[in-house]
């Protein structure tokens, strides 16, 4: 697939402010500061468009990136970000669920992870709470590069281990700096295209 036209994202908070229309809606969740941005910017080839924060949790509204006007990448708070107070977390999730629970739009869901890391709790709690609304989601393990060879074996047991990964639900090694994963992830939204 080739990226030929990104729109400056739709702005929500609330169910009545979603796009009009019935374009596949491409879901990215994770933690703050996991890459989601990184990840937009290489999977649109664009630097900077989705704009990187030095300070995780800056994304606080859903943001609907139009692309090829075929589709949307559609961007939500991260999760697990301490100086976010409760009350502020409580909503994000409340948002979170009113899209997906009301979102018929919702195709599929890339839950993003960072793969220099093992899986966190909020990892494992947010890929099963998809799982339970019966949502097509992969993992995308961000930051692949920034781990050695040898390291890589140990991380991909952490991840099977801690997700128990099946042939429905892909786990797929992305980096921003070398492109790897991108073409997957793009094969896979082609495929509800």
């Amino acid at each position: 697939m080739k990226i030929t036209s990104v729109e400056e994202p739709k702005i929500a908070v609330r169910v009545s402010q979603y796009p009009s229309g019935d374009k596949a809606e491409f879901l990215l969740v994770g933690k703050s500061n996991v890459g989601k941005s990184s990840f937009i910017n290489t999977l649109i080839e664009r630097k900077n468009f989705a704009r990187i924060s030095s300070k995780p949790g800056r994304t606080q509204t859903l943001n609907f990136y139009l692309i090829n006007n075929a589709f949307y990448l559609v961007d939500v708070p991260g999760y697990g970000y301490a100086a976010v107070n409760k009350d502020t977390q409580r909503k994000f999730g409340m948002m979170i669920e009113d899209y997906i629970k009301s979102r018929e739009n919702l195709k599929h869901v890339f839950l993003l992870v960072d793969y220099r890391h093992k899986p966190s709790e909020d990892d494992l709690l947010m890929y099963n709470y998809l799982k339970y609304y019966n949502l097509n989601v992969d993992i995308i393990a961000t930051k692949y590069d920034k781990i050695t060879k040898n390291g890589r074996v140990k991380q991909d047991k952490y991840f099977n281990e801690t997700f128990k990964l099946n042939d429905d639900h892909k786990f797929i090694p992305f980096s921003s700096m070398t492109k790897k994963g991108r073409e997957e992830v793009l094969e896979i939204i082609s495929k509800y295209l």
